[in-house]
Formats: C-alpha cells, sequence, structure tokens
C-alpha cells in the first residue's frame, strides 16, 4: 500500500501535538483559542442568517414572531 510522506507528517505532528497536552480536548481547544486571538485575523461567520433563509423558501416561522406568512400570497 502506497505511503504518503505528507499525510505521514501531518499525522506525526498531530499527534506531537496532542500528546503535548496529554490528549485533553479542552486544553487543546483553548491552545487553539488562544492562537486564533493572538493571530490578528479576521474571524468571519458564514453561518446562515434566518432572514436570508425564509425570504427564499418562505418559512416565516424563522425569522419570529412579527414576519409575514409568504407562503400564501393573493394575486
Amino acid at each position: 500500500m502506497y505511503q504518503d510522506e505528507i499525510v505521514e507528517e501531518i499525522h506525526r505532528i498531530r499527534e506531537e501535538y496532542s500528546r503535548s497536552f496529554n490528549h485533553d480536548l479542552k486544553a487543546i481547544f483553548a491552545d487553539l483559542q488562544k492562537q486564533q486571538a493572538e493571530g490578528g485575523r479576521e474571524v468571519v461567520n458564514l453561518s446562515r442568517k434566518p432572514s436570508l433563509t425564509t425570504r427564499w423558501s418562505g418559512r416565516a416561522r424563522d425569522i419570529g414572531e412579527d414576519a409575514k406568512d409568504t407562503s400564501r400570497r393573493s394575486t
């Protein structure tokens, strides 16, 4: 079976990183958050906004009680 040396290196680095935190996921997560905060890069939220989903699907329940039901249009 073919073994990619780049993939092997990534696995080795990941294992060393995990071992440095004694495989504690909370500690790893805290470290990654710290690195992200210190990195200085802008974090962008790409999650959908309910209003956009509602606009195209016609589901008013996603945007709140004040929304008008657009699925029953009068002509």
